[in-house]
């Protein structure tokens, strides 16, 4: 049985007991060869684990949220070539659907999440939600699934149906929106502002606030200068791809491509 931990992280404190615990499980999948598994974490929570990646080196890991485009993901240590065996994450993904979809109301991520946190679920036990339309898609931990399906019956004042369904064969390709933007450079600061339409004091901000995310690591150079394949996560704005350099303008500026995900 795959062993999962309720983990958070809000303080400093919190961070270092939660890389204790990160290499507790390390240890243990490598001592009793077995599948150990953190709950769903957060960026934050992500970027700790990478600071003690060196202390558990030759110990296979993944990480993974039930689609390659979820964000918040699980922590897996072992793998099928050091433990001889395979595994899947104990993960599952759940649509939420309005039942009558004409009457349904516009409803928000915050709206889902509120309903599902109402029922006393932990937040850690729950991945990404995907919003569309009026419905919505969530990843969530193979135990409270079910509870899930039999409780999560409104959303707002909207009467919902909870089902599972199959990943591959349900949950539509989130595929990132393609848009072309001239920029100064390929600094990252600069790529903040322009995506999300900033002034470049609020894109450093962000810096500051220990917001940005490169490939889901933190990232508080705000001089960094991108490269094409690299992944941007802003907290409370959302996340892109860069693609790269297409041209330089006549004006001595930079036209680039990047995958914005709505």
């Amino acid at each position: 049985m795959p062993e999962e931990e309720k983990m958070a992280a809000e303080s400093e404190k919190e961070i270092e007991q939660l890389k204790k615990r990160m290499e507790e499980l390390a240890r243990k999948s490598y001592e009793h060869n077995i599948y150990t598994y953190t709950s769903f974490l957060s960026m934050a929570e992500q970027d700790a684990f990478y600071g003690i990646v060196s202390r558990i080196q030759g110990i296979d890991y993944k990480l993974y949220g039930g689609m390659e485009a979820c964000e918040r993901r699980m922590l897996r240590f072992g793998s099928e070539e050091s433990l001889g065996y395979q595994e899947d994450f104990p993960i599952v993904c759940l649509s939420v659907k309005p039942v009558m979809e004409k009457f349904a109301e516009q409803v928000t991520h915050r709206d889902f999440l509120g309903a599902i946190m109402n029922l006393g679920i932990s937040r850690g036990t729950l991945g990404d939600i995907f919003i569309e339309g009026k419905s919505a898609f969530v990843f969530c931990e193979e135990k409270i699934a079910d509870y899930l399906v039999e409780n999560l019956e409104k959303v707002r004042h909207t009467k919902v149906r909870c089902t599972r369904v199959d990943i591959e064969q349900e949950l539509p390709v989130r595929e990132p929106e393609s848009v072309s933007l001239t920029v100064a450079s390929e600094r990252i600061d600069g790529m903040v502002a322009k995506v999300y339409q900033l002034s470049r004091s609020t894109s450093v901000e962000l810096f500051r606030e220990r917001k940005i995310y490169v490939n889901g690591r933190l990232n508080e150079n705000n001089s960094y200068m991108l490269k094409a394949g690299d992944v941007v996560s802003v907290r409370g704005y959302g996340r892109f791809i860069y693609y790269g350099v297409g041209w330089e303008t006549k004006k001595g500026k930079w036209n680039v491509s990047v995958g914005i995900y709505h």
